[in-house]
């Protein structure tokens, strides 16, 4: 039983849209058909709408991957089956540009931390469910944007990352740094669920722009993921 999503069963849909911030929760719920507000306990905003005739349910889970790992069980406890993180990354590669969009097909993360809780000994190998990947890029090329469709990497520790630290990050092939993606990854798989995550590039830790660059600076590229988000997963 969850105890941090007190909404009743029939209340959460079967797809999930999750995001770090409540403001976005907001925002992506009022694109939604007929949202409600089925949860705000301790500010973890949940609506639940539709989008394109299909039941959607928009949740916040938080900054950080073992904070967030609690909202992912308890949706995945409700009877969601497919979650897509729709959030916000920091470039740590050139040529990674504020305003762009990564799509994961994997995310590295520390040693230990939660993923030494989940998986003891064994170092798992977080990554998105391959259908819904393949729908995200699909939905993002209609919509006229090419995506960085590649590895990044899941901090535990936002103040600790410097540019000596995003550049091995990205000789190991990732190509931004956010922080929950490889925990919900790695739920997901160990829970049945699929997931995956679509990114908007906000700031870079190797470009010359400042590290953080708030939403309201990017409210036309972040239309344009929220929509690509939603339509890929209602078609899962």
């Amino acid at each position: 039983m969850p105890f941090h999503i007190l909404a009743k069963r029939e209340d959460i849909a079967e797809r999930a849209v999750v995001v770090g911030d409540p403001g976005r929760a907001r925002f992506v719920a009022q694109k939604l058909s007929n949202a409600r507000l089925v949860n705000e306990h301790r500010g973890l905003l949940t609506y639940t709408g539709s989008w394109k005739g299909k039941q959607v349910t928009i949740s916040t889970h938080g900054m950080g991957g073992a904070g967030a790992s609690i909202i992912f069980e308890e949706l995945i406890q409700l009877g969601v089956k497919v979650l897509i993180r729709l959030g916000t990354t920091g470039g740590i590669r050139r040529g990674v540009k504020v305003g762009d969009i990564v799509i994961p097909t994997a995310a590295m993360h520390p040693p230990g931390g939660i993923y030494g809780m989940y998986a003891g000994s064994i170092c798992p190998s977080p990554a998105p469910d391959f259908h819904v990947l393949k729908l995200l890029v699909e939905e993002a090329e209609k919509a006229g944007v090419k995506p960085w469709i590649a590895s990044v990497f899941s901090s535990d520790a936002f103040y600790v990352e410097t540019e000596k630290l995003a550049e091995q990050w990205a000789e190991l092939g990732a190509v931004s740094v956010e922080m929950e993606c490889a925990t919900l990854f790695m739920i997901a798989r160990l829970r049945g669920a699929r997931a995956g995550a679509l990114l908007l590039v906000n700031g870079s830790l190797v470009e010359n722009v400042d590290r953080l660059v708030l939403e309201k600076k990017l409210k036309g590229a972040l239309d344009k993921a929220v929509e690509i988000a939603l339509n890929a997963l209602v078609r899962v």
